[in-house]
C-alpha cells in the first residue's frame, strides 16, 4: 500500500512496483485514508510506504501513522519517505522497538534497485535506513559522544548496521571477512554499553536508540 500526497509520484510508484511484479493493493493521498483502507483489508500487505508530511497540515502525519501502524498492525512493514532529514521523526521512528521499519529520503526512490532493495528489506521484517539519516544521527559531539571511542573501521561497521545490512553483506562492502565484522560487533557493543543486545533488527534499533537520545 502506497500513501503519499504527490499523485505524481503515487501514480509513478504503483507504476514501478507493479513493472518489478509487486502488487499494489491501495494507493492514496492521505493518512487518515491509508488507516482506514488498512481497517478494512481482510488480508494486511507485506509493506506500506508513507510519506512523512501529508495533508491536511503537512507536518507529521505521515509519521503517526507509521508509529500507529507499527503498534496495530506489527507484521506490517513501514517504509517512511521524507523529503529532508528530518531527525525528530527519523529518531522517533528509529526508537520503536518493532522490526520491518525503515526510513528512506525520496531522492533514493529514483534509484531504482536501492527503493527496492529497502522496501523488500522492510517487508521480510529487517531494517532499511537511508544512509544520509544514518550518517545526521552519528553526526554527534566527540566531547560527549561515545562513538569518539570507536576506531575508524568500527565506525563503517556500525554505519552499515545501522542502514540495516547483515554481517555477511557488511563483511562483501567493506571488503574484510564476516569474522572481522563480528569482532568489530562485539567492540561496538561493549564500548556503547550495549552487549547482552541480540537479534538483528533489534542491535540496530538499540544502537539507534542509544545514539538518537
Amino acid at each position: 500500500m502506497l500513501a503519499d500526497d504527490s499523485t505524481l509520484l503515487r501514480e509513478g510508484l504503483v507504476r514501478l512496483l507493479a513493472d518489478e511484479g509487486h502488487q499494489v493493493t491501495a494507493a492514496v493521498g492521505d493518512a487518515e485514508q491509508l488507516i482506514a483502507v488498512l481497517e478494512r483489508a481482510e488480508e494486511k500487505p507485506h509493506a506500506v510506504v508513507v510519506d512523512v508530511r501529508m495533508p491536511p497540515t503537512h507536518t507529521d502525519e505521515g509519521l503517526r501513522a507509521a508509529v500507529h501502524i507499527r503498534e496495530r498492525w506489527p507484521e506490517v512493514g513501514v517504509l517512511v519517505l521524507s523529503q529532508y532529514v528530518e531527525r525528530r521523526y527519523a529518531t522517533e521512528l528509529l526508537t520503536d522497538d518493532s522490526e520491518g521499519v525503515g526510513y528512506l529520503l525520496k531522492d533514493r526512490v529514483v534509484r531504482v534497485d536501492e527503493f527496492l532493495d529497502a522496501l523488500e528489506r522492510v517487508a521480510a521484517g529487517q531494517a532499511a535506513f537511508d544512509r544520509e539519516v544514518v550518517r545526521q544521527l552519528l553526526a554527534r559531539s566527540s566531547l560527549t559522544d561515545p562513538l569518539a571511542t570507536l576506531t575508524v573501521r568500527e565506525r563503517e561497521v556500525l554505519g552499515q548496521m545501522a542502514e540495516g545490512h547483515t554481517n555477511a553483506a557488511i563483511a562483501v562492502r567493506l571488503h574484510i571477512s564476516q569474522s572481522a565484522v563480528e569482532k568489530h560487533i562485539n567492540a561496538i557493543f561493549e564500548k556503547l554499553g550495549l552487549t547482552g543486545t541480540s537479534g538483528y533488527s533489534r542491535r540496530v534499533l538499540a544502537v539507534l536508540r542509544y545514539l538518537g537520545t
